[in-house]
């Protein structure tokens, strides 16, 4: 029998003991309080920025196929650029999770198209929409520093995504009060750019 004074750690708890591990977990929640505490109509100016310079990116790189996200914990909301980009014909489509260590799946979605919630309570696509291979994704960052690592909310579903073997342009999507530095890890996928309300 083991003796519970000297049981070794689970990976889990190694894993929260790392610095590296403990400095995001402290950034984290600052951040996210900070986003919580914006004001409406500040924020949907941020918004309104980070939207125009999403149209502006994607006529400039010519996306054709983009997966977006639903907000959710007071991200920026870009539902009117989506409109715009679907009005154009840019094919949407929003993340599935699938299972608790796979890449996100993604599904073709329009804006106005019924969602369902999720088992972590995120609307997504019905299980019947067409799964599809995004040419670029916007990635919804917490954080993210000047060397294009993205801190998110910890699961990894962006990071295994952005591993696989075909990878989209990955376009991470931040207010820029989020921009701080921390060390990177061994699973973290930079992001080609990221876009900010910043003036």
């Amino acid at each position: 029998m083991t003796n519970p004074r000297i049981a070794r750690d689970t990976p889990q708890q190694e894993q929260e003991q790392r610095p590296a591990t403990r400095l995001k977990n402290a950034l984290r929640a600052d951040l996210l309080a900070r986003r919580k505490a914006l004001d409406t109509k500040g924020k949907a100016v941020s918004d309104e920025l980070i939207g125009r310079r999403l149209l502006e990116w994607c006529a400039a790189h010519a996306i054709a196929s983009l997966g977006v996200y639903h907000p959710i914990r007071n991200e920026p909301d870009l539902l009117v650029a989506y409109n715009a980009l679907s009005s154009l014909g840019v094919h949407l489509s929003l993340p599935v999770v699938v299972g608790k260590d796979a890449a996100l799946e993604f599904r073709r979605w329009r804006p106005g198209d019924a969602l369902v919630k999720d088992a972590l309570g995120v609307m997504v696509p019905p299980a019947d929409a067409p799964v599809v291979q995004p040419q670029a994704l916007l990635v919804p960052c917490v954080g993210y520093s000047t060397s294009g690592l993205r801190l998110g909310y910890g699961g990894g579903f962006y990071d295994r995504t952005l591993g696989g073997a075909i990878r989209p342009l990955a376009v991470g999507v931040c207010y820029a009060f989020g921009l701080t530095e921390f060390d990177g890890e061994a699973h973290d996928a930079p992001l080609d750019l990221v876009l900010t309300d910043e003036v």
